[in-house]
This record gives C-alpha cells, sequence and structure tokens, in this order.
C-alpha cells in the first residue's frame, strides 16, 4: 500500500514538473528567460537513492541540494533539510513532498505537510524553517524562473 502511495506521489510529481517545463504558456509568462540552460535530455532519476548524505552541501548548514533540470523557463531540483527564513524576489517556488513530515513558515503562518503535499511559494512570500516530525524531509523543488543566486532574502 506505502509503495502505491509513493509511487502516486512520484508519478504526479514528475507529471507537474514535465507539464511546467513544456509549457507554451508558461514561456510567455516567464520574459525573463535564462539562456543558460544546456537543451533537455532524455533521462531518469532515482530520487529514492538521492538520500540527505547523497546530496551536496550548500552555503546553509543544514541543507543539502542538488539541481536536477535546468531549462531557460525553470529549473527543478531536489533538497533535504532546513533553511532560515527567507524570500526570493524574482522567482515563485514550488516545492513537492516526497518523504517526511512537519511544518514549515509559509508567509506568515505555520503549515503542517506530508508526503504528496504541495507547496505553492509566490515570490516575495516569506517561507522556511522545518520542524521535523518524521524524516529526513525530501522535496523536488521547482523554481520560475531559474532562481538568481542573489534571489535569497533572509528576514525575521
Amino acid at each position: 500500500m506505502r509503495s502505491n502511495v509513493v509511487a502516486s506521489s512520484l508519478a504526479l510529481g514528475a507529471a507537474f514538473m514535465a507539464g511546467i517545463l513544456v509549457s507554451p504558456q508558461l514561456r510567455q509568462l516567464v520574459p525573463e528567460a535564462h539562456a543558460e540552460a544546456a537543451p533537455l535530455s532524455p533521462m531518469m532519476i532515482d530520487l529514492t537513492a538521492l538520500n540527505h548524505e547523497a546530496l551536496p552541501s550548500t552555503a546553509s548548514p543544514e541543507l543539502r541540494a542538488k539541481t536536477l533540470v535546468v531549462t531557460d523557463n525553470a529549473t527543478v531540483g531536489i533538497q533535504s533539510g532546513n533553511v532560515p527564513k527567507h524570500i526570493h524576489r524574482h522567482s515563485d517556488e514550488i516545492q513537492y513532498i516526497v518523504e517526511g513530515s512537519g511544518a514549515m513558515w509559509l508567509g506568515g503562518e505555520r503549515k503542517d505537510f506530508k508526503p504528496g503535499t504541495l507547496i505553492i511559494i509566490p515570490r516575495g512570500t516569506p517561507h522556511a524553517g522545518t520542524l521535523v516530525t518524521a524524516g529526513p524531509v525530501k522535496a523536488i523543488v521547482i523554481k520560475i524562473p531559474p532562481q538568481a543566486k542573489d534571489d535569497i532574502v533572509l528576514v525575521d
């Protein structure tokens, strides 16, 4: 039963990502397309093999992350861990919780999440900090348009 839920959740996340990456409407909504993207290649990625320890460390000591797909319109990555409360001025963020459960800041509220939760974070929305009740927490993260390196502003 649990494997069916995980498989369904992963399939839903993959279909969602594919729609974002190829949507012609998205190209019209995102005028600041980045020219750094390489052409997409067919591939399969085993997300279950990408546990917290297998992901590269980041500037945030509690966060590990890996970018999986880069296009002119969006990036798709996987992350595990915590970050301080922050905003992105120029990128919208979508997170799909693959593993783990807990709570995070979203805007001015603490919100619970569990596997299968889709979190929509419009640009300018403060978000952060996972209170883990079952972990580790692993999420697929989509940034539209791709997040610039300087597009993280810490907030109180």
